[in-house]
């Protein structure tokens, strides 16, 4: 009896803006003191021009703009506040801009090219990993020669003495996380397992290697200092007890003994769960191989929270760990749940993985400084929800709108333009829209809601996704831009060169780089002054 009642009053809260709020929002002076209060601190927002020590990119994986919406109301409204005007932590960031995330050959990306992209600085075709777009799909051989490789902002890292590393909620050699170290011609060859069943004797892939392999045996990925995430099934060998898929080796093994021969004065640990983890003492450890699933790691609203870490969690030790390093460190950090729970239409849980990943970058700016630490946090694409229907302020996000539509019945706020759930069903009568005015939508985890084009799986969405930016140069990502631009501006933020050292030495591109970043400040600078010059006159 009484969780009804708490459930009912809550109910009610969530569809009511409270009295103050109202009368506040009544008044003229609330709005444009609110505004000009603003503006004033934006007018004082110094531009950062110094160089960036560390860097961290974040990404949420097919967080489009109706996401982050959707998502700010959603935490407003778990927190019985006024969703609307909520923020999640780095939409407070200082300056904001627009990549455009089409791939050579599609107009609507994958995770594939799009990580190529804003990781590499170069644009590629769909699926394709760490190539150029002279690499098609599927093309093994093509993928070989090293003029169709890129290299990526963790090798340009290391070339710059920095420390890197890579956390994931998906398999960590999945399409994003791999775009950091990877050149490959197929996203879905992740073992030696995926490229046997891939071929099927009908293609040569011989000459290729798989992803997994080459996060351990390769560079950038073998010199990582934190890899963590999912994905253990691809790392282990097939075998009576194992759970793996390898044929060939044990990559797990094989990375205790790269570290173990190439550092012998170093502490490298494999961590399998979240006790683990936080066990570690990451001021005495050096290098972290945390493989925390078999496959993707669960969403919060499913998770295990005694077997598996939370992406905030992840997050912490990751940085822990590599602040030890005196030359600083670029970090990738995805939360690459977002993507899949919109592949289903489970909206709940996508808005839920929205804020896990707000909740790790809030973290991130708690532990590092805005004066040397460069934060950007993006998405690599977009997805097909939609939010629409005039619903009440405050309206429950996860509920129907509150308008009739022309058949008389309600629909969800949130709908998603094709997927697996049906919008129409048909019996003996008619064909006829299902109606969701009696679904419990809003206990239900993973609800998945209607969508217009009925497909196996959502697909995503062309629109341009927003970029937020914190710290030195940060002002660099303002603007609309293609996505490939991102890689670039993190390099030069961090005065690193995107060419390989010459002679065993970096240090003279990373100088020249270095000049060529101060001189463009410089003109900015000038330019700002005359400005100010002018309109002072």
């Amino acid at each position: 009896m009484w969780t009804i009642v708490v459930c009912a009053v809550l109910a009610c809260a969530l569809q009511q803006v409270p009295a103050a709020t109202n009368a506040q929002e009544s008044d003229p002076k609330f709005w444009t003191e609110n505004g000009k209060r603003l503006l004033e601190e934006k007018s004082k927002q110094p531009l950062r021009t110094n160089q960036a020590k560390n860097v961290i990119m974040f990404l949420g994986d097919g967080m489009s703009l109706t996401t982050l919406t959707a998502a700010r109301i959603y935490k407003g409204q778990l927190q019985n506040t006024s969703g609307e005007s909520e923020h999640l932590s780095f939409e407070q960031f200082p300056f904001t801009g627009i990549s455009k995330t089409y791939c050579v050959d599609k107009q609507v990306a994958d995770s594939a090219c799009s990580a190529t992209a804003y990781l590499c600085g170069v644009k590629a075709n769909i699926g394709t990993i760490g190539v150029t777009s002279k690499v098609s799909l599927g093309d093994c051989p093509s993928s070989v020669p090293d003029e169709h490789h890129v290299t990526s902002i963790m090798q340009w890292a290391q070339w710059a003495g920095k420390a890197t590393g890579i956390v994931t909620t998906t398999r960590v050699t999945h399409a994003s996380p791999a775009g950091s170290y990877s050149r490959i011609a197929h996203r879905d060859w992740e073992s030696d397992e995926d490229m046997i069943v891939q071929s099927n004797g009908k293609t040569n892939i011989t000459q290729c290697e798989d992803i997994a392999k080459q996060l351990v045996t390769r560079e950038p990925g073998r010199n990582f200092k934190v890899i963590m995430g999912g994905g253990r099934n691809n790392f282990m060998k097939k075998g009576d007890n194992s759970t793996g898929k390898r044929h060939d080796e044990d990559l797990i093994q094989n990375w205790k003994n790269d570290k173990k021969a190439r550092f012998s004065d170093k502490i490298a640990k494999y961590v399998t769960t979240r006790q683990e983890l936080l066990e570690t003492d990451m001021s005495k450890t050096d290098f972290v191989l945390g493989l925390f699933h078999q496959e993707h790691m669960d969403y919060r609203l499913q998770s295990n929270f005694e077997t598996q870490p939370t992406l905030q969690e992840m997050t912490r030790n990751a940085i822990q760990l590599l602040q030890k390093e005196p030359n600083g460190f670029v970090l990738f950090v995805e939360g690459g749940l977002i993507d899949k729970a919109h592949h289903n239409t489970w909206a709940k849980i996508a808005l839920d993985e929205t804020l896990e990943l707000s909740k790790a970058v809030a973290d991130a700016v708690a532990m590092t400084s805005e004066d040397d630490t460069l934060i950007v946090v993006t998405s690599d694409h977009a997805h097909t929800m939609s939010m629409a229907g005039y619903p009440k302020r405050n309206e429950n996000i996860l509920g129907v709108s509150g308008s009739v539509a022309m058949d008389n019945m309600t629909y969800t706020t949130l709908s998603y333009a094709n997927g697996p759930q049906k919008s129409f069903t048909s019996d003996n009568a008619s064909c006829h829209r299902v109606n969701v005015t009696n679904e419990d939508i809003a206990k239900k985890v993973d609800y998945s809601y209607p969508s217009l084009v009925d497909l196996d799986s959502e697909t995503h969405g062309g629109d341009d996704v927003m970029v937020f930016a914190r710290g030195p140069m940060s002002h660099l990502f303002t603007g609309n831009y293609e996505q490939n631009q991102i890689a670039l501006g993190l390099a030069m933020a961090a005065g690193i060169s995107t060419n390989p050292p010459t002679n065993g030495s970096n240090i003279g591109n990373v100088v020249r780089f270095q000049f060529a970043g101060q001189a463009i400040l410089t003109i900015i600078a000038l330019m700002s002054f005359m400005r100010s010059l002018h309109y002072s006159l």
